[in-house]
C-alpha cells in the first residue's frame, strides 16, 4: 500500500481503516502491520486510527471479521439442499478466503474468539447458529451437530492453515502483546449476549464440553483407516 503523504481531505472511515489493513497484512503478513505505518498508508497520523479502533489486536479483531464476512450469502441455494452439499460449500468458501488472504487468515486462529468454546475458523456467533441449525435441521441431534461442529472445525483449520504456511504465510502469532492498545480480549462468555442466536444458546453446553483428545483419537483412526482400505485396494 503506498504511502500517502498528503493531508487527508475526506474524513476517515473504520471501512478504509480495515481495507488498509488487511492489504498490508496481504503484502507484509501481521507483524509488518503498525498503526504508524498504517496511518502513513492512509494519510493520516497514527493516534487518528484510535477514533476508529482502540489499538493494534482491536484492528487485527477487525481483520479477521473483514476476512470472513459474507461466507453465508456467498453460499449458492442449489449447493446447500442437503447436508453433505453445505459442508462441501461451505468449505470451499472458508477455502477460498484462505487463499485469497493467506498472510491474514492465520489471524483467524492465532486471535481469541466471542467465546473459548467456539472454534476457528467458524468462530463468529453467526456463522456457528447457521452451521448448527442447518446441520439440525437436516435430522443431526444435538450431541450430532455438536461433534460435527468441532470435527468439521478442526479439520478446515489443521488442512487451512497449512496451505497458508506453504504460501509463505506466518502460522505463529505476533510477539507483541495481545492486548496492545487495551482491546477488550475475550476470557470467558460471561459478556456476550446470544440470545439472538437460539441454536448456539441452547447448544452452549455441549459446545462448552472438553472432547479435544476424543475428537483427536477418533480422526486418528478415521485415517488409520481409509489408509488401510487404500493399500487393500
Amino acid at each position: 500500500m503506498p504511502d500517502q503523504s498528503a493531508a487527508r481531505r475526506e474524513p476517515l472511515t473504520l471501512d478504509e481503516v480495515v481495507t488498509h489493513a488487511l492489504a498490508i497484512i496481504d503484502e507484509h503478513g501481521s507483524s509488518g502491520l503498525s498503526m504508524r505505518k498504517l496511518g502513513a498508508s492512509l494519510g493520516v497520523e497514527g493516534m487518528a486510527l484510535y477514533h476508529h479502533v482502540s489499538g493494534r489486536a482491536d484492528l487485527l479483531e477487525a481483520v479477521v471479521d473483514r476476512v470472513l464476512d459474507g461466507l453465508i450469502e456467498d453460499l449458492h441455494p442449489q449447493l446447500v439442499r442437503t447436508w453433505q452439499g453445505y459442508l462441501q460449500a461451505l468449505a470451499h468458501a472458508i477455502r477460498e478466503r484462505a487463499l485469497s488472504h493467506p498472510k491474514a487468515f492465520p489471524l483467524v486462529a492465532t486471535h481469541h474468539p466471542a467465546a473459548p468454546w467456539l472454534r476457528p475458523p467458524l468462530r463468529d456467533l453467526s456463522l456457528v447458529e447457521h452451521f448448527l441449525s442447518t446441520v439440525t435441521r437436516h435430522g443431526f441431534s444435538t450431541e450430532q451437530a455438536v461433534a460435527a461442529y468441532q470435527l468439521y472445525s478442526s479439520f478446515l483449520l489443521g488442512h487451512l492453515l497449512l496451505e497458508c504456511a506453504e504460501l509463505g504465510a506466518a502460522t505463529a502469532p505476533d510477539d507483541e502483546p495481545v492486548d496492545e492498545g487495551g482491546a477488550d480480549i475475550p476470557q470467558d462468555d460471561g459478556r456476550i449476549d446470544i440470545e439472538e442466536f437460539p441454536t448456539v444458546a441452547a447448544l452452549r453446553p455441549e459446545l462448552s464440553q472438553h472432547t479435544t483428545q476424543a475428537q483427536f483419537e477418533d480422526g486418528l483412526e478415521n485415517l488409520i483407516d481409509r489408509l488401510e482400505m487404500s493399500i487393500s485396494q
